[in-house]
């Protein structure tokens, strides 16, 4: 057992945990990773993809395209690359970067609750971290592909080579908040857009490799918030027995569906659209925060978590009597001066926690993380 004194709490019951993965448990952005790894100028390469796809999804709205599919895009290149399902487990493996206290909040939340992992990332990367922190990989919903299963020629492969060197080359696709057609785009960006669409919807569609593409369901927005209400029905809770842990924009709809179901929505270090679906908004270079949570709410419910929140400090949980004295042994630890933040999000002080969070989730991850989500 991860933590002395669990023994003698009491039992927990038909609650469930559900947490993306980047973000609230890792610091990892897995698939830029992955590419910077094996692919010449990889990160430039998806920084231009990750830009494209925003296009696709918020301006140009194309049918059968949704926020996220990006992931699908860049399988064709690392298999032209020589890329493996074996060498991305393998690389995954090295790579995991733990928020700290990740590790252990995983395995805690699996002694009081039935705990799950509903992640965008490659089921290779998610598989990796589930070894890593002894988690059981079959409570996870993440991206299913298979590069080994599509064959690929030499042409094609240098074909795919050649497409990756152009699209490193492109600049990055400007997009200012006021964007509402391809129209209001600057004319150098349009012809970007203009030269991808050609790429990915016309001459790459009779390529052997084009199969990943049309396979390959990233799990995006909607799947996360399908998973949710799926791993509900088969634990047999209702919504308001769910705590949901999210970070970015592909986590809103399940955080809006936990939080209006009357259970509990977490941002951890979330960006501004994360943060405007959930009921509190944590800034926090640790994890314990999530252990302290989880178990507020396993013992009592969402609105006794809120009344903590709006009370929030060290001196007020250890009063509270709902959370374990290990627990806030480990929290003063790991912060013996100034407590993280753990703020319920209101109309009144919603646009300020969006400006906070998103800021501090930069101190956390990194100022690319922040360009990419």
């Amino acid at each position: 057992m991860e933590f002395d004194g669990l023994d003698d709490m009491m039992p927990y019951e038909g609650k469930v945990f559900i947490s993306d993965c980047e973000g609230p448990i890792t610091k990892n952005a897995s698939t830029v990773e992955l590419c910077s790894k094996f692919i010449p100028n990889g990160e430039r390469f998806f920084k231009v993809l990750s830009r494209y796809d925003s296009v696709l999804a918020e301006v140009v709205r194309k049918e059968g395209y949704k926020a996220g599919d990006s992931m699908k895009l860049v399988l064709p290149f690392l298999k032209a690359f020589g890329v493996t399902d074996m060498a991305m487990v393998e690389f995954y493996r090295h790579a995991i970067m733990m928020i700290p206290g990740g590790d252990k909040t995983m395995r805690y939340v699996q002694e009081i609750t039935s705990p799950f992992i509903v992640s965008s990332s490659y089921e290779h990367y998610i598989g990796a971290v589930c070894d890593h922190i002894g988690f059981p990989f079959e409570n996870s919903y993440c991206t299913k592909c298979s590069l080994d299963g599509v064959k690929m020629d030499d042409w094609e492969a240098h074909t795919l080579r050649d497409l990756a060197h152009e699209i490193a080359a492109m600049p990055l696709i400007d997009m200012p908040f006021s964007t509402r057609t391809i129209k209001d785009l600057r004319p150098d960006d349009r012809k970007s857009v203009q030269r991808l669409d050609q790429v990915f919807w016309n001459e790459m569609t009779d390529l052997d490799s084009y199969h990943l593409i049309m396979e390959t369901v990233p799990v995006g927005d909607s799947e996360k918030a399908a998973a949710v209400v799926e791993v509900c029905k088969k634990i047999g809770v209702a919504l308001e027995d769910c705590m949901y842990v999210g970070d970015d924009s592909n986590d809103t709809r399940a955080l809006g569906i936990v939080r209006k179901g009357g259970g509990l929505a977490v941002a951890f270090n979330g960006n501004s659209n994360a943060v405007r679906e959930s009921d509190l908004a944590v800034m926090s270079p640790h994890t314990i925060i999530t252990s302290i949570l989880a178990e507020a709410f396993y013992r009592t419910g969402k609105d006794a978590v809120l009344d903590l929140a709006d009370d929030w400090s060290f001196e007020r949980l250890k009063r509270s009597g709902l959370v374990h004295e290990y627990l806030l042994k480990e929290a003063r630890r790991v912060f013996p001066g100034q407590f993280p933040e753990a703020r319920h999000v209101t109309p009144s002080n919603m646009s300020e926690l969006m400006a906070q969070s998103a800021s501090y989730r930069k101190t956390v991850r990194g100022d690319a993380v922040g360009a990419l989500y």
